[in-house]
């Protein structure tokens, strides 16, 4: 083996630079982070053949000093921080003084920058070590190169144009959104792309992410024991199957972090299944002394000191933005007047004088004959379209309810609800189904499961199960039905975590089958008893898959298709 030395500053520099400049979007990244550490308001980007060619980062930050331009471009030389206590308390988004340094080993590098106080900029790079005289405004203007021009093994790694350029289009949207306070430009190949004056943080959101995100989201600003978190999530009936549009920001720094995610994941799981996934913007502020920032040669992981406080706050913050008050007010009064009233009271006094029969059948709930009209947010029952919706009459206008969805996510709600054994309802006549050999070997090893879940399933004979009993909150449910689901169920995760980690998986599935179906003919105290139980059941306003239940059309809306006043 070769006897040990001490490697040339500028491998050590190059070997850096593959921690740090992973691709032309890394160099952008660590450039515009260093640009907003200057107290820039205005930066603009010009890309060239996506990066690979040319990336110029101008802003108009406080500017490098002359004396100071050679330390800029050397490594670990800073003025971020100079003490490990300033490290464990450190705000800016950069810190370590590697980027410049590794940037500039493995591109053609070009720096002037200019003070508020110098009569004229000052120019170094590549092709000048020492600073020489430079005209530009005040603050810096930084020119990267031919990024890998000197280490063509990995200018080879590089992928298409096309491809470097769309790194660098996230890397600029997530700065962009960082810093709504400050006006960003991005150019590509001359083509101007983004043009962001500053603005407020909900309006860099929906320019980033859409007007159309911005319409679907809800607004999220919590704050507790010195945590607090703003920004916007998208609502379940918006997710899509892709993740993109996912941007967590802790004090300004755009995380990927495991405990955040599942944070997330764990507020959502209750309204958004089959595989898809909410499109958020989200900005949590804490205590620099409570983050570690700098396990991540790119800083993009971090580590919180107390993890499941963090956890907590972030789970509460968007549960409650999944289940604002307002969407079905819950306990809460709502005095209305209307425009004619006479149909609306019609369908109220049949309402009260006949919904108890229908909570028999359906909630087992006594009905509020004693109640105003006008304490109902949801109005009462109009008619059904097509056996599949409940057109209904409030203060506002027309109410169209999915009425399989709404009562997917009741029956939902009363399942989780229940005791960990749910009662069990006996069948007057036993349904039989075919079974597989799978669903037959379900049945006969996990009994005790069955029976906790409030089933009573048994083979018949080697092809046929029988089914004996079912939850009583699924008494109107089609057993047969049902019992294959939560068979399939069983068998295919397990027992063990169909009783935990997915027990509410299960859960979902079930009440799919115990809700009343489409094409169902209600009458109308069976509708206004629908209405009635949404009305008192959290998070009415989504099923368990993440549609919606219910849409409003108000007067002035329905005004408007008849262009009514024109």
């Amino acid at each position: 083996m070769a006897s040990i030395k001490i490697l040339p500053d500028l491998l050590v520099s190059q070997i850096a630079a593959g921690e740090v400049v992973e691709r032309p979007a890394s160099a952008l990244k660590e450039l515009l982070e260093n640009s907003l550490d200057s107290g820039a308001t205005e930066i603009s980007v010009h890309l060239l053949n996506g990066g690979t060619k040319l990336i110029r980062v101008v802003d108009n930050g406080c500017g490098i000093g002359r004396d100071e331009l050679q330390l800029a471009l050397t490594r670990h030389a800073t003025s971020k921080i100079a003490t490990l206590e300033e490290l464990h308390r450190v705000t800016s988004l950069g810190f370590r003084g590697e980027a410049l340094a590794s940037i500039a080993a493995v591109s053609r590098l070009q720096l002037i920058s200019r003070r508020k106080d110098m009569d004229h900029g000052w120019k170094i790079g590549w092709e000048n070590r020492e600073p020489v005289p430079a005209s530009g405004g005040f603050g810096t203007s930084i020119e990267v190169a031919d990024i890998y021009f000197n280490t063509p093994a990995r200018r080879k790694f590089l992928k298409s144009d096309a491809t470097e350029h769309a790194h660098c289009a996230e890397a600029f949207k997530r700065i962009a959104l960082s810093s709504p306070g400050v006006a960003f430009t991005l150019q590509h190949n001359g083509k101007t792309q983004w043009q962001l004056k500053a603005s407020t943080l909900e309006e860099r959101i929906a320019a980033i992410l859409g007007e159309s995100f911005a319409n679907a989201a809800f607004l999220v600003d919590e704050g507790s024991s010195g945590l607090s978190i703003r920004g916007m999530a998208a609502k379940p009936a918006h997710a899509s199957s892709s993740r993109e549009d996912q941007f967590f920001f802790v004090n300004g720094r755009f995380v990927r972090d495991k405990l955040l995610s599942h944070a997330l994941k764990q507020a959502y799981q209750d309204v958004l299944h089959h595989q898809r996934h909410p499109a958020f913007a989200l900005f949590l502020s804490i205590s620099p002394e409570e983050i570690d920032v700098n396990v991540h040669p790119a800083k993009t992981e971090i580590r919180f000191r107390e993890s499941r406080a963090v956890h907590q706050f972030v789970f509460h913050a968007i549960d409650k933005g999944l289940s604002p008050p307002s969407a079905v007010p819950i306990g809460a009064p709502l005095r209305v007047e209307h425009r004619s009233s006479r149909p609306f009271q019609q369908n109220m006094e049949l309402g009260t004088a006949q919904s108890a029969d229908f909570y028999g059948k359906l909630f087992e709930k006594p009905a509020k004959p004693e109640a105003p009209a006008a304490e109902f947010p949801l109005g009462f029952a109009l008619g059904q379209l097509s056996g599949i919706y409940i057109l209904a009459q409030n203060s506002s206008g027309l109410v169209v309810v999915d009425m399989h969805a709404a009562h997917e996510r009741i029956v939902y709600e009363k399942l989780k609800s229940s005791a960990a054994h749910f009662a069990m309802q006996p069948l007057l006549i036993p349904a039989t189904f075919a079974a597989t050999p799978p669903e037959i070997e379900t049945t006969q090893n996990h009994q005790e499961l069955l029976n906790e879940l409030g089933f009573d399933i048994a083979p018949f004979s080697p092809t046929t199960l029988v089914v004996r009993a079912i939850p009583a909150l699924l008494k109107n449910a089609d057993a047969a039905e049902l019992s294959h689901a939560v068979l399939h169920e069983i068998g295919e995760y397990g027992a063990a975590r169909v009783a935990t980690e997915r027990r509410n998986e299960l859960l979902a599935t079930m009440a799919c089958h115990g809700a009343v179906r489409a094409k169902r003919m209600l009458a109308v105290p069976e509708m206004n008893a629908l209405l009635r139980e949404m009305e008192e059941t959290e998070r009415s306003g989504q099923c368990n898959h993440g549609r919606p239940t219910w849409f409003q059309l108000t007067l002035s809306d329905l005004d408007k298709l008849f262009m009514r006043g024109k």
